[in-house]
């Protein structure tokens, strides 16, 4: 198999090794190991720079779908060699964060991600900057400074804000805190105006892939739309340094579109707070309030945003076949009258939005977790569903084969094909009757999730995967550089040595 050279100069070649140096070695013999942020080259002792020739291994985490492994990596797009992925610098960085929307006010599946990274991120010595949309944005958070951006609803879902935050203000902002990369959320509107200030300071920049917004575009308006919006998506990952993705299922989507080259799109870990969303919480009040007062009767749960995306409607199917159950849908949205409407008559409860403590009660307070959306990009909500020991009933589709791989299926929770009544039915109605197994599938769902942890997760992003960024986007600008350097050779004059003659 061939393997990956390091490349470790502005050209990107493999230098031969080195010879045996005496420490009094000048600059000029030492490995110039990529270009600065600023103007200087940084230069490492080779001796300190061992290359060791490896195998070519998978760009995504191992523990993914097998179409995601070793055919991300090409002879002609090679990424950079592990180990300068986890050692281009261990020292704290300056990060200056765009998310739209706010993950401070805005309810969403990627608050607790962004929430626990800032957090991590901070723990670790990282001064951190985090501009988002305007509302309820706190000073700081965690000793990050927060800036707010001025912005408006989002003309199909007016519950979303946007931003551009591309003010002045923000400007000299994000220039005064002097960031050494730029991490933005993608897409939307504010991932331009952190593009722009990225390309005005001369900063790599990462942008991580939440929403899936050619699936939504059908629901919410035109379908002529998904290919100009699909234009758009490229044009933002093609200029960013890395793209990360929540799913392999994602990461898949990007690809086959060409979104952006293979080996810049990387998984961001799933992780899941086990001490918030824990079986410990199981609550008869909560139950007797989910149920409508009738506590003894099998409990379907759903929580999360309530949209026409989500597929909702499909439940309706479902609760006619098992009149004896009960369902609560914990959370609000745009949806949330239309699916009111469509239940009447049934035995369901609205509960709105639930938070804290009372958001632990609802999952724990369950029997089994419901979710028939097929565009989800990862699904936060079966995370905690799963950690607060609830079996889980999902839809085949999106991120959710990544959290219930089909390894464990029928054994930390269930899949069913999407749109399909009697499989998602055969999975369910066990459940429902058979405390015993609901006990078995809860126990191995929590101690799975167990396994994920936040701050593990943002090492990753941290030490590897801004480190490939960086990698990127110092070998990028010096193929830009590359072209100028050569007309600078041509057009400086070169001074010869006086021969003997010439005197």
């Amino acid at each position: 198999m061939a393997t990956s050279s390091l490349s470790v100069n502005p050209s990107l070649s493999p230098p031969p090794p080195p010879p045996p140096q005496s420490p009094s070695s000048s600059c000029s013999s030492r490995i110039s190991c990529f270009y600065s942020f600023r103007t200087k080259p940084l230069c490492l002792p080779s001796q300190s720079f061992h290359y060791k020739p490896r195998t070519r291994t998978p760009i995504l985490n191992s523990s993914i779908k097998d179409v995601i492994t070793e055919e991300f990596r090409t002879e002609d797009e090679e990424g950079p060699p592990s180990q300068v992925e986890s050692e281009i610098s261990t020292k704290p960085r300056r990060i200056a964060i765009f998310v739209e929307p706010s993950p401070f006010a805005y309810v969403s599946g990627y608050k607790n991600r962004f929430q626990n990274f800032i957090k991590y991120l901070r723990e670790m010595g990282d001064e951190v900057m985090v501009v988002t949309t305007h509302e309820g944005v706190p000073q700081e958070f965690h000793g990050a400074k927060c800036i707010g951006s001025l912005s408006f609803p989002c003309p199909w879902y007016q519950k979303v804000p946007l931003s551009l935050a591309l003010s002045p203000r923000i400007i000299n902002e994000v220039k005064q805190f002097k960031p050494d990369i730029i991490h933005a959320s993608s897409p939307g509107i504010m991932v331009f105006g952190a593009l722009a200030i990225a390309k005005m300071l001369c900063v790599p920049i990462v942008m991580s892939y939440h929403t899936h917004v050619p699936v939504y575009i059908p629901r919410y308006t035109f379908s002529w739309l998904v290919k100009p919006m699909w234009l758009v998506i490229k044009f933002l990952h093609r200029a960013a340094d890395l793209t990360l993705v929540p799913s392999a299922a994602i990461a898949q989507d990007l690809r086959q579109a060409r979104v952006t080259a293979a080996n810049k799109i990387r998984l961001w870990n799933k992780g899941v707070d086990s001490e918030s969303f824990h079986p410990k919480f199981r609550s008869p009040e909560m139950r007797v309030r989910l149920t409508n007062g009738e506590p003894d009767r099998p409990l379907i749960v759903h929580v999360g945003r309530i949209g026409v995306e989500k597929s909702l409607d499909f439940l309706k199917g479902v609760m006619e076949k098992i009149p004896e159950a009960r369902i609560a849908f914990i959370g609000d949205g745009p949806y949330r009258e239309d699916l009111e409407k469509l239940f009447v008559g049934m035995p369901v409860v609205f509960t709105g939005m639930l938070q804290g403590e009372e958001l632990s009660q609802a999952y724990a307070s369950g029997d089994v977790f419901v979710m028939p959306s097929e565009s989800e990009t990862l699904g936060f909500v079966v995370l905690e569903a799963m950690s607060s020991g609830l079996p889980v009933v999902a839809a085949r589709a999106g991120g959710i084969p990544d959290i219930i791989p089909e390894e464990q299926e029928g054994k930390t929770g269930y899949l069913y094909t999407p749109g399909d009544l009697d499989d998602c039915l055969n999975k369910l109605v066990p459940l429902l009757h058979d405390a015993k197994l609901r006990e078995t599938i809860g126990q191995a769902a929590r101690a799975e999730m167990e396994k994920f942890d936040w701050r593990a997760a943002t090492v990753v992003i941290r030490n590897q995967q801004y480190n490939a960024a960086i990698w990127f986007w110092r070998k990028k600008r010096a193929q830009l550089l590359k072209p100028l350097q050569w007309i600078l050779k041509l057009l400086t004059p070169t001074h010869r040595k006086l021969a003997a003659g010439d005197l």
